[in-house]
């Protein structure tokens, strides 16, 4: 039998995930089972039950606008089956049923991602019908990165004059500046809503304030998993970046940041800004114990590539894949 998961059903779910991964993750699963109570629209989890009991799960997340997609989308998180029910067909019946009820939603297609060296899970998503997806995935080591730690390189800046009076004697400035020394980089917050939806707009020529305010309500609700964070320049909201902290996604064993969106006011571009927001977030991420972020960028985006492989990333080991529905 097929149902949704219930919160009474963690400590099945996480039983059959420590006995699959070999490690407890007990708090990442009751924190996605808190997250899909307080918005069930945006979260799809099922549980199959076999002989009155627990045996399977699968658990996804609607994608509105993370990662530069456009079309609605639903994004395969997590999964199992218990290894003594495995072989049954519980895998698949769980796959069937959560596309049914993802097409009813009116999502377009499914996503997730998995480590090439999981030849299990890859040989599964290819009989459920996935295909390799055209996005980049990139992701970078924060102890060996270029921001936000003792590598990181100070800014130029342009020579102050020696005297108030006298612009013909340049000088150096007191101290070389880092990128967010430069930049009012915050944790976002409620009140910088408009501001984001603003330079949004300014990007995608769409009024996406819906998802933004979703998006945020989610990362005040669970501080634990979100850290995003806000750029100011004269007090306006001048750049964002939303990122989360996975402590499970995808078959993770170590906690990892993903980066869903990041956007910079198109008036006040080549000042530092995207390189500020994520300078602050690599040292935050620092201070979390967190060693890797992630992100997944659209074909095409030339621009946004060169800007992330200017700050340290590089092709993952993870493989991004597709489900049209």
């Amino acid at each position: 039998m097929i149902r949704p998961l219930a919160a009474q059903d963690l400590p099945a779910v996480a039983a059959i995930d420590a006995a699959l991964s070999g490690r407890a993750r007990r708090e990442y699963f009751g924190r996605r089972l808190a997250a899909a109570q307080r918005d069930p629209e945006r979260h799809l989890q099922l549980a199959a039950q076999e002989n009155g009991r627990l045996a399977g799960f699968m658990l996804g997340r609607a994608l509105e606008g993370e990662f530069g997609r456009s079309e609605p989308a639903l994004r395969l998180e997590a999964f199992g089956v218990e290894p003594l029910a495995q072989g049954h067909g519980l895998g698949m019946a769980l796959a069937t049923a959560f596309e049914q009820q993802a097409a009813r939603r009116g999502l377009r297609e499914m996503r997730t991602t998995a480590l090439w060296r999981q030849h299990a899970l890859l040989q599964f998503l290819d009989h459920a019908g996935y295909t390799l997806a055209p996005s980049h995935v990139l992701d970078c080591a924060i102890a060996g990165a270029p921001l936000g730690g003792s590598r990181e390189e100070p800014v130029e800046r342009a020579a102050q004059p020696a005297d108030a009076n006298d612009y013909g004697t340049p000088r150096a400035g007191d101290f070389q500046a880092l990128a967010r020394d430069d930049i009012e980089v915050g944790v976002l917050g409620e009140r910088d809503v408009e501001g984001v939806a603003r330079v949004d707009r300014g990007h995608t020529g769409r009024d996406r304030r819906g998802y933004l305010c979703r998006t945020l309500r989610e990362a005040l609700a669970d501080s634990a998993v979100r850290v995003s964070l806000v750029a100011r320049v004269d007090g306006a909201v001048a750049g964002y970046l939303m990122a989360r902290v996975d402590y499970g996604d995808f078959g993770r064993s170590e906690p990892a940041a993903v980066i869903d969106t990041v956007g910079v006011d198109p008036l006040r571009l080549h000042l530092g800004i995207g390189r500020a927001l994520l300078s602050q977030l690599f040292m935050n991420l620092a201070g979390l114990g967190v060693e890797r972020v992630e992100t997944v960028l659209a074909p095409g985006n030339l621009d946004l590539l060169g800007f992330f492989y200017d700050a340290g990333f590089r092709p993952s080991e993870r493989l991004s894949f597709l489900k049209k529905l």
